[in-house]
């Protein structure tokens, strides 16, 4: 019920259009934003020889957005990659602040407990809601999306076109574009069960069930991969583990929900997301993972290996720092002074009386 009412939000087409909107007005020009991105590449394929109002255009059209989208929040994406690595690593330490103070319920206890936490993010520079940067960054995005391909029917209808550069021709171009002669960019699947169509249906299932592996491998190749023994331990470790199952879920709801331009969306960014994944556990892998381990022995066969500054180096260097690092071990032991064990009263005035 919540989610109907937040998706039909959506549908404002400008802020101006009667009272005060504040959702629509922040969607506002983020769906002028959408149109600009998917009009240019529309025009970008069709200048390529491309059917200006076939279904396929069009969908190369969302998977164009999907690209620029997903390379304007890539920084980001890599901030939220080391911020889960971090909440994991200080999983110990934070069970340690937890058990202190367990069992204590008075308010100066509390805010003991809140304070050592926060230091402790400050510390590792992170927090529990840096992981979740990217996916809160691309929502809105997303629901822009959404709205824009919902009021295709309605603008196509009026003979009007969008907010931005989407015209009235192009409205009416995507509105009329279909995926092998009958597939609308606009049709849910719902709409698909009621009007029968076996090919829409089919094409939505088969998009939902991709959705749900590929978000189901993303997650796993985090869990299983890219955390330190010591991170597993943790309780930011467990909820990892229920969300690899119960996070993939989510998209059954949204293939019945949202359009296929948008499933379409969703789906392509979730296989962005997928590779996007395997490539930083594979070039920036948690210290200790397993990940990192199997890092270390493709650098070592090749002959190189990773410094203390994380850098990678011929294995003749590594050699070397850790020599030196071993010479300077020695060096400080070797300089430091020699403990003397505590003597007796009565050994102390026998040695001054031999002296």
């Amino acid at each position: 019920m919540g989610l109907d009412l937040l998706l039909s939000s959506t549908t404002t087409p400008a802020p101006s259009s009667g009272g005060f909107d504040l959702f629509g007005t922040i969607l506002w020009p983020l769906k002028w934003v959408v149109e600009m991105i998917l009009v240019a590449w529309h025009w970008l394929l069709t200048a390529i020889g491309m059917p200006s109002a076939d279904g396929l255009t069009w969908v190369l059209s969302i998977v164009g957005l999907v690209i620029v989208v997903r390379l304007a929040v890539f920084p980001l994406f890599v901030k939220q990659i080391r911020s889960q690595r971090k909440m994991m690593e200080i999983a110990p330490e934070l069970r340690k602040v937890q058990e202190k103070y367990k069992g204590k319920r008075d308010q100066l206890s509390r805010e003991a407990m809140s304070r050592e936490t926060m230091a402790l993010y400050k510390k590792h520079g992170t927090t529990p809601v840096s992981s979740c940067l990217p996916l809160l960054i691309q929502m809105p995005i997303f629901f822009s999306l959404y709205s824009v391909l919902v009021d295709v029917a309605k603008h196509a209808d009026a003979q009007t076109g969008g907010v931005g550069l989407l015209s009235a021709e192009l409205t009416q171009e995507f509105y009329d574009a279909k995926l092998f002669g009958s597939v609308s960019l606009h049709e849910t699947l719902g709409q698909a069960w009621a009007d029968q169509n076996v090919l829409a249906i089919s094409i939505l299932a088969a998009l939902v069930v991709l959705m749900i592996a590929s978000q189901f491998i993303t997650q796993l190749q985090i869990i299983s991969k890219n955390l330190s023994p010591e991170a597993k331990t943790g309780q930011a470790y467990q909820m990892q583990k229920i969300m690899l199952y119960v996070l993939p879920l989510g998209f059954i709801f949204s293939g019945v929900l949202f359009p296929l331009g948008v499933v379409i969306y969703w789906f392509v960014s979730n296989l962005w997301t997928m590779g996007q994944q395997f490539l930083v556990i594979r070039e920036m892998p948690t210290p200790g993972s397993e990940a990192a381990k199997a890092r270390e022995e493709r650098l070592a066969r090749k002959g190189k290996a990773i410094n203390s500054e994380g850098k990678v180096v011929p294995i003749a260097a590594f050699e070397a720092e850790q020599q030196r690092k071993l010479e300077e071990v020695e060096r400080a032991k070797a300089e430091a002074p020699k403990r003397e064990q505590p003597m007796s009263k009565k050994r102390a005035k026998k040695k001054g009386g031999n002296s």
